[in-house]
């Protein structure tokens, strides 16, 4: 699949000059990696998720707007201890009751404006930076890096197959004209839903809504953007994730509600601007979080996952398009406030060390599911995902008896994970975003 980089606006103030273009290209074929494909998370407080958790085990009916959840209750025999969670639609492990949940979920279009750019590589492999003004618009066509009539990328985004529904099959057998997550979660659960209970079982992002764009203009020391000869076909945003987040949390989720509130799921679209930690010029080290899940700080609590919709490259041939949305939507459905506990596992995916919550993504980061070809000719490529049973049991409830959609995982997650000193080095890979 071609891949592209809209660019709406790319004034440079005279900061790029050809020579220095040709410069930071040199310098960053010499020392570039493939750049880190990582995922954030925000969890939300443990009080108030536990306060969720035993509202929706009591059957206590919400005075709020609520996402459709229910309690699970396992033991693992990994380390032989007891776990209890959340998870977002209708219980597999009941014979009683609605089988199909269905979350209204808005896609909200994110025009990032940045005012500084990069000029070159240090010696020690930082981002040297000027001032610069870069805008980057899902909503506009881009016939840099995308090819008519697929070059839109917000309408590329909608059609997905996050969105749309499309033919899905795992290990060859057919799960529906569905959305993927809504494919996945069945499979997941295919054993205990039964045979009687499989048709019905559904966790539906629907209906769909497509709001005005959020415009958001980055201050100069909160994001940069990389010129092509970076290795992309068109700029590459970098924004600071503290200031990002803090953003939606204080501006833009409370300008959007009541429209968008706690019983529905807003994702916003980003296109080819990833975010990192501080400091965001040390690009191989902080850099890139493509997504996220997160919560906001008080009750009912706000679920929400930006997400970018990536065509550069930077990350690989097969690693762009829905494989971000696919990650951030299947952990959003399994652990829904980023604090379903789990025995340790880890050394996997973007995880060097251990982990011990139900993100079914960060296992498998890096790994796709089958590709599939969208009615619009366009090829989008999605993430394997880890089942429900590989974090808690050697015996699968998945379909066919496997422990992820694509076949990945042959087993459990093993042994109860250690860290080990190097891995702790290198951190666990996924970057945890704290409540204010």
């Amino acid at each position: 699949m071609d891949r592209k980089l809209l660019v709406v606006a790319f004034c440079s103030m005279a900061a790029l000059s050809a020579a220095a273009s040709a410069a930071f290209g040199q310098q960053a074929q010499k020392v570039k990696p493939q750049l880190q494909i990582r995922h954030a998370i925000k969890s939300a407080r443990t009080a108030d998720s536990e306060a969720i958790k035993n509202s929706v085990a009591s059957g206590s009916a919400s005075k709020t707007p609520s996402l459709p959840l229910f309690t699970f209750d396992v033991e693992s025999d990994r380390d032989g201890v007891n776990y209890t969670g959340v998870i977002v639609g209708a219980d597999p492990f009941s014979k009683h009751g609605d089988k199909a949940a269905h979350v209204k979920t808005f896609i909200i279009p994110v025009i990032l404006t940045t005012n500084t750019v990069g000029t070159g590589l240090d010696k020690n492999g930082m981002i040297t930076t000027a001032p610069g003004v870069t805008t980057f618009d899902p909503t506009q066509n881009d016939n840099a890096c995308l090819v008519a009539p697929n070059n839109n990328p917000l309408k590329l985004f909608q059609h997905s197959p996050m969105f749309d529904n499309y033919d899905i099959s795992v290990g060859g057998v057919d799960l529906g004209h569905t959305q993927y997550i809504d494919a996945f979660q069945r499979a997941e659960f295919w054993n205990v839903l039964g045979e009687d209970g499989r048709e019905d079982y559904h966790l539906l992002l629907d209906p769909i809504k497509t709001l005005s764009p959020v415009f958001i203009n980055v201050p100069a020391d909160s994001g940069i953007t990389l010129p092509p000869e970076f290795g992309a076909c068109g700029p590459f945003g970098v924004v600071d994730i503290d200031f990002f987040d803090a953003y939606l949390n204080a501006t833009v989720l409370p300008a959007l509600q009541p429209q968008v509130n706690a019983g529905n799921f807003p994702i916003f679209m980003l296109y080819n601007s990833v975010l990192a930690a501080k400091p965001i010029t040390d690009i191989f080290v902080t850099c890139c979080f493509l997504g996220y899940h997160g919560t906001t700080g008080s009750v009912p609590i706000q679920t929400y996952s930006p997400s970018d919709f990536d065509t550069t490259g930077l990350f690989g041939s097969t690693q762009g398009d829905s494989n971000t949305l696919s990650h951030e939507v299947g952990e959003w459905a399994n652990d829904p406030f980023g604090n379903n506990a789990t025995p340790a596992w880890g050394h996997t995916g973007q995880v060097a060390g251990c982990q011990n919550n139900l993100e079914v993504g960060d296992p498998l980061s890096g790994t796709n599911f089958s590709p599939i070809g969208g009615r619009n000719g366009f090829t989008y490529h999605l993430q394997e995902l880890a089942f429900f049973s590989w974090f808690f049991t050697s015996q699968s409830i998945g379909i066919h008896g496997w422990f992820s959609d694509n076949d990945t995982f042959t087993t459990d997650a093993g042994p109860v994970c250690v860290s080990t000193a190097s891995s702790t080095a290198r951190g666990s890979g996924t970057y945890q975003i704290s409540q204010k």
